[in-house]
């Protein structure tokens, strides 16, 4: 495995349920984790084809305030992800509620547009993810 130069960790506050989450639902591996002395998982080092997070049991080694769900406020995990209809069906077939299902954006991006099929689901903490199915760029229309 290759490292990211950039892994977000989020604080959890039910660690196991988290967990089954990224692995089960997600499809993220364990790349490694760590227990607490009491022999529970507190961490878990998560990856899915170079998308790569942290999970850390509530509460957090250097918290900035208190937690109050939902986590994250303020910002948004994106994921490239090889196919978001696949993904998204997958979440519905668990009731997994969908924060905005699928849609299709194309972004400026300089002289081009760039173009992403992508939905917005929150975890069981509340943290927005954004997974992202690129559609490539278009010429942007000058006129």
């Amino acid at each position: 495995m290759e490292w990211s130069k950039l892994v977000p960790e989020l604080t959890v506050t039910d660690f196991n349920a988290s967990l089954t989450f990224y692995t089960q639902v997600l499809g993220f591996k364990l790349a490694f984790s760590r227990e607490n002395a009491s022999g529970e998982l507190v961490f878990a080092y998560l990856d899915r084809e170079g998308i790569q997070l942290m999970l850390e049991a509530a509460p957090s080694s250097w918290p900035v305030a208190e937690l109050t769900k939902p986590y994250g406020r303020g910002i948004h995990i994106q994921m490239e992800w090889p196919n978001v209809t696949q993904l998204r069906d997958t979440l519905m077939q668990l009731a997994y509620p969908l924060y905005r299902d699928i849609d299709e954006s194309w972004r400026e991006t300089g002289t081009t547009l760039s173009g992403a099929r992508e939905f917005l689901v929150q975890d069981p903490d509340g943290y927005l993810l954004r997974f992202s199915q690129d559609l490539g760029e278009r010429a942007k229309d000058l006129a």
